[in-house]
């Protein structure tokens, strides 16, 4: 959950940052949603390094896949490039179509932790894809902005 919660803040902070400002940047939703992604992105990524979390993600990685704490670690520096690169206007769109992919491809191991109950198990298998499908969604909206 707090990944939704720091999307939606700074999201919204960025949103009126431009409204109150004459920053021209973050004067429209797309761009306050890269904001909001990037700050998500970044702290989800956190996760990929620091124990205890680490070894739960780790735990959550499919069994068929190879070196699991590898993968981990892999996209934990792909969700910080991506961050990066929602930032910056010239890359956000790709930076934005990058980081959908990356939620698809590691949606597997969410299916997994919560089946499994192994992992991050802090939320149930549907609250967890509609979560994702949102996530999604304002990757999307970013990459089309």
């Amino acid at each position: 959950m707090a990944p939704f919660v720091v999307l939606a803040a700074v999201t919204v902070l960025t949103r009126l940052l431009g409204l109150l400002t004459d920053l021209s940047w973050p004067d429209s939703w797309p761009h306050a949603l890269a904001a909001g992604l990037a700050a998500m992105f970044a702290l989800t990524a956190s996760a990929h390094f620091l124990p205890p979390r680490r070894d739960a993600l780790v735990a959550m990685v499919p069994p068929r896949l190879p070196n699991a704490a590898a993968l981990v670690t892999l996209t934990g520096v792909l969700e910080l490039a991506g961050a990066v690169g929602l930032l910056i206007p010239a890359t956000s769109a790709l930076a934005a179509w990058c980081l959908f992919a990356l939620l698809l491809a590691m949606f597997p191991a969410n299916v997994r932790a919560a089946r499994a109950d192994v992992g991050v198990t802090s939320m149930p298998l549907p609250a967890r894809t509609a979560l994702q499908v949102l996530f999604l969604a304002a990757c999307a909206v970013v990459a089309l902005g």
